[in-house]
């Protein structure tokens, strides 16, 4: 299992190596023991996948305040999508800081994304399939999101907004200088 940087140092890309023979490969997605040797810590308690149908569907930014936040390893099942993480911790030099990584099937590679961070996703082709494991469950009146087009955070989406498939919720967020809770230490 590979472990890459990414330009938030606490944001992680997970590559779990590919056994290949003739019928296909098999992959080890998961290993508390691998990740705990890498530094990374999570007693993840839930597992969700979505599907999105059409390309170009946006789902975020997503984040549950404290003290509910959550790790999350996120990983692509099926299609292509653009996995975004943005810094949300007030005392972090970074806030308001963004990454962006392709998730395929094809390439493997999954986005490690800690508590105090917000998080969202394109997808980039239809009947794209998320796979997300959570070190916390969903608490309703913790969850929050920000803004997808914020000017200030100015997202590379790489899909013009005009063609975006996105929920009310989501388009009526509120940018993250007037996010309640999202200023998260």
């Amino acid at each position: 299992m590979q472990i890459l940087p990414t330009a938030l140092p606490e944001v992680l890309v997970v590559v779990p190596e590919r056994h290949t023979d003739p019928r296909g490969h098999v992959s080890e997605t998961w290993s508390a023991a691998r990740l705990a040797g890498a530094g990374l810590h999570a007693d993840f308690v839930l597992d969700l996948a979505s599907v999105s149908v059409h390309a170009h569907t946006l789902r975020g930014l997503h984040f549950q305040a404290p003290p509910h936040g959550r790790v999350k390893l996120v990983r692509c099942g099926r299609g292509r999508m653009l996995d975004v993480a943005v810094d949300l911790r007030s005392t972090s030099p970074r806030y308001g800081r963004w990454v962006a990584v392709e998730l395929t099937p094809e390439n493997g590679r999954q986005l490690w994304i800690p508590a105090g961070f917000a998080h969202g996703f394109v997808t980039l082709e239809p009947h794209t399939e998320t796979l997300y494991k959570m070190s916390a469950p969903w608490v309703p009146e913790a969850s929050r999101a920000v803004r997808f087009d914020d000017p200030e955070l100015a997202i590379d989406w790489t899909v013009p907004h005009d063609r975006l498939v996105i929920s009310t919720r989501d388009a009526e967020a509120p940018r993250l200088r007037d996010c309640p809770y999202a200023d998260v230490p």
